[in-house]
């Protein structure tokens, strides 16, 4: 029954979240269909479209700054340590994961390979370069999470900083160096440490507590 309510909790977290994003959006397509009124239903009609796809971009960043300001207002930042899977650490991992994964999965696509991207790390809680570029939707436990100026994170790379052991939530630090490629498919584990320069090949898993040395090209395990 505790999980029943405590997923309801979520859904009403997310739902408030994704209306309170939605709501400029909302006022700024009908803003645009009573301004046109008068037009022709044709141009009126398209008028709408570029107003609804506007809206569209404007709630995404709406989005990410309403889910940075709802992390800040929570605590929500994640520490170091292993926790029960029934505590306060856990449930609030739970909830800061889910409010990355609502930006995540409704305008991810959008900020990947741009300057957005490592804003919204940054907001989230990273510890995150100059020049950095992130070009993966797969990362997770922001706030423990360190990389470093002009890194890499390539497509569809995996970059967690937890794993779930006997019962335990564990949460360690990732740190990744200036000047480092994590490459496309790539996996980098908890705990683990990319010196600079190092380069992590496709397809690499880095695994736990894994200490790479700086210039290095790694190719997995």
């Amino acid at each position: 029954m505790a999980h029943w309510i405590f997923t309801l909790i979520m859904y009403a977290i997310g739902a408030a979240v994704l209306g309170i994003a939605v709501f400029p959006a909302l006022c700024l397509v009908v803003f645009v269909w009573q301004q046109t009124a008068a037009w022709e239903i044709i141009p009126r009609l398209f008028a709408l479209s570029v107003s609804g796809a506007t809206g569209y971009f404007l709630f995404g960043f709406c989005l990410i700054f309403t889910v940075a300001l709802l992390r800040l207002i929570l605590r929500l930042d994640l520490k170091e340590g292993d926790y029960p899977l029934v505590s306060a650490a856990m449930a609030r991992w739970m909830v800061v994961n889910a409010l990355m994964l609502v930006v995540v999965t409704s305008f991810g696509d959008f900020i990947l390979a741009t300057p957005a991207a490592p804003l919204f790390f940054r907001l989230m809680g990273a510890r995150v370069g100059k020049g950095v570029q992130i070009n993966s939707g797969h990362c997770a436990d922001f706030c423990l999470l360190e990389l470093g100026d002009n890194s890499v994170i390539g497509g569809h790379a995996t970059v967690i900083a937890h794993s779930v052991e006997r019962g335990k939530l564990i949460l360690k630090k990732v740190k990744i160096g200036k000047n480092v490629v994590v490459g496309l498919n790539a996996i980098v584990l908890p705990g683990a440490e990319i010196g600079e320069g190092a380069i992590i090949a496709a397809g690499a898993v880095v695994p736990k507590n894994t200490k790479i040395p700086p210039g290095t090209t790694y190719l997995g395990v």
